[in-house]
């Protein structure tokens, strides 16, 4: 719980979503004050109905309060929300603190917290790693990047919602190394739905060999996490979309170019996943990835 010394007084959350809803709600468990905004009202009834503060808009859930957190699709929504007509920082005193747990492009993340800065107000980046599940459990892995000692104001909502806190750099880095991260895991992803199907028309029972990759070098996230549980059951409900991953593939592959490094592997990856998320849909489950590698290798998809 939050005690005198601790106590930054209200906090805004902007951004109700799967991920936002359980996070706001783990900061309110832990005693902070936090006034929800969303722009759907199922999900501010829900956070209403869990003690939440539900505010008709962003500036509203910001008035009063020193910290503002965003949980927002794209970076783009993020800027709107803060500093768009009605944004929420507009509404923030000198010195305040946004600290933006989405996911966003480095580069409009290092402009916006420039932006920011000529408001007298503190961007750090927070992208969050570990899904659904984690964001209930408040042990999400934080990657912060920003000045430290705003860092550190951050750390005790943080600590809230994640297990992990790791400073990354400057602002912009969180946002970096988030998308970087999901490039490694939608590689592992791909290559272990690959050698499932490679394995299985061998004559291989997949299972076992999913059994051998976890013991063995080839374990990773992936074979750990989603193979059994969510691609090999057919259920494909691991709770993170297929379409935000191609969105977090994107954004690597932009960043390397941007840098003026030719990092193949990014490009194909990003340009696979968003072939994948326009043939099987926005509602798509990122394990369904499985469903298209197979559909690709004229192989007849399993769970559906």
């Amino acid at each position: 719980m939050t005690d005198a010394a601790s106590d930054p007084g209200p906090i805004a959350f902007i951004g109700l979503g799967m991920m936002g809803l359980p996070m706001a709600l783990r900061l309110v468990a832990a005693g902070f004050s936090v006034r929800g905004s969303d722009l759907s009202e199922q999900a501010l009834a829900a956070f209403v109905a869990a003690h939440g503060i539900g505010c008709a808009s962003a500036r509203t859930a910001a008035q009063g309060a020193s910290i503002v957190i965003t949980m927002l699709p794209n970076g783009s929504i993020v800027r709107d929300a803060l500093l768009g007509p009605g944004g929420a920082a507009l509404a923030l005193a000198p010195g305040s603190l946004v600290i933006d747990m989405s996911s966003s492009a480095p580069m409009e993340t290092r402009q916006l917290a420039e932006d920011l800065s000529a408001r007298d107000v503190f961007l750090v980046d927070a992208p969050v790693s570990g899904g659904v599940k984690r964001a209930v459990a408040g042990t999400l892995a934080i990657m912060a990047g920003g000045d430290p000692a705003q860092i550190e104001r951050a750390r005790p909502l943080l600590s809230a919602m994640g297990s992990t806190i790791i400073a990354t750099g400057a602002a912009g880095s969180g946002h970096a190394v988030k998308a970087l991260n999901n490039y490694v895991s939608a590689a592992g992803l791909v290559a272990a739905c690959e050698s499932v199907l490679i394995a299985e028309k061998f004559g291989v029972d997949p299972n076992v060999l999913v059994d051998v990759l976890n013991v063995s070098t080839g374990k990773n996230n992936s074979t750990e996490l989603k193979l059994k549980p969510f691609i090999l059951s057919g259920t494909f409900a691991s709770g993170f979309s297929m379409a935000l991953m191609a969105k977090d593939l994107r954004t690597a592959a932009d960043l390397s170019e941007q840098l003026g490094i030719d990092a193949e592997g990014a490009r194909d990856a990003a340009a696979l996943w968003a072939e994948a998320s326009a043939a099987l849909g926005k509602a798509a489950d990122h394990t369904e990835i499985h469903r298209f590698v197979a559909a690709r290798g004229g192989k007849p998809e399993k769970g559906g």
